[in-house]
């Protein structure tokens, strides 16, 4: 007989992973930019991460390692996008491309590279007892996946009830007349593409120190940015459809 409550919490775990992509791609697209190399900045964050944390024993230092690689990839996109006014489509291909490269030589001979340290996992007192939620949503998950837990909300907040947030939705809906209101709509479209590319380099810190821990390879995010990116579409664009 199936245990539903090993797989649900199975579940959550692997879906903090699109999660954090699926949220970094709505602010990418709110502002009015299409990201399609989610998927080579999550596989360039996996190998920075379990690298960075193989060589120094610091999984924490790994995460920022990851967000800050996938991050600049993502300025790339968003120079090419923004700047050059290059399609959005096959610049997101390129830059898929580009990270996927990028993290087969750079991560070349991890998949032998042994023992890595991994982010810690706790159960949350008091929340644990709900009957059937707490042994699924809050025992025995990675600190991530709390992480993620939080994020939902903060960044649905961020858009739908602060200025900054009206001003992103102004920059991707109405970029002419956010232009006339003297919003730097270039400025904010750099800074929400890199927003997306560090919370892409996030979820592939996820899969190597979190979900899937202890190996790297070409597999490591094994298509997950692309289901990401179908997510946001699916979720039309909201943090809260996105995390169900």
């Amino acid at each position: 007989m199936l245990d539903w409550t090993v797989i649900l919490h199975a579940g959550i775990a692997t879906g903090t992973v699109l999660l954090f992509a699926a949220i970094g791609e709505i602010l990418a697209e709110r502002s009015g930019v299409l990201n399609l190399g989610v998927e080579g900045m999550m596989l360039i964050g996996a190998m920075m991460a379990y690298k960075t944390a193989v060589t120094t024993g610091q999984p924490w230092l790994g995460v920022g390692v990851a967000m800050l690689a996938a991050g600049m990839l993502s300025l790339l996109h968003a120079f090419v996008t923004i700047h050059l006014q290059a399609d959005q489509v096959v610049s997101g291909l390129a830059t898929n491309f580009v990270g996927i490269g990028l993290s087969m030589v750079l991560g070349e001979g991890l998949s032998k590279a042994g023992a890595v340290s991994l982010l810690p996992s706790f159960t949350i007192p008091g929340l644990a007892a709900i009957p059937v939620l707490g042994p699924i949503l809050f025992t025995g998950h990675s600190v991530l996946v709390y992480i993620g837990y939080l994020l939902t909300p903060a960044v649905w907040f961020y858009i739908n009830r602060t200025r900054p947030g009206l001003h992103l939705r102004a920059v991707g809906e109405y970029p002419a007349a956010a232009d006339a209101l003297g919003i730097n709509v270039y400025l904010l479209r750099y800074l929400y593409v890199f927003a997306g590319g560090l919370l892409a380099g996030l979820a592939g810190a996820t899969i190597s120190l979190a979900v899937s821990p202890g190996w790297f390879s070409e597999l490591t995010t094994g298509g997950l940015g692309w289901i990401a990116i179908g997510l946001v579409i699916f979720a039309q664009w909201d943090p809260w459809r996105a995390a169900a």
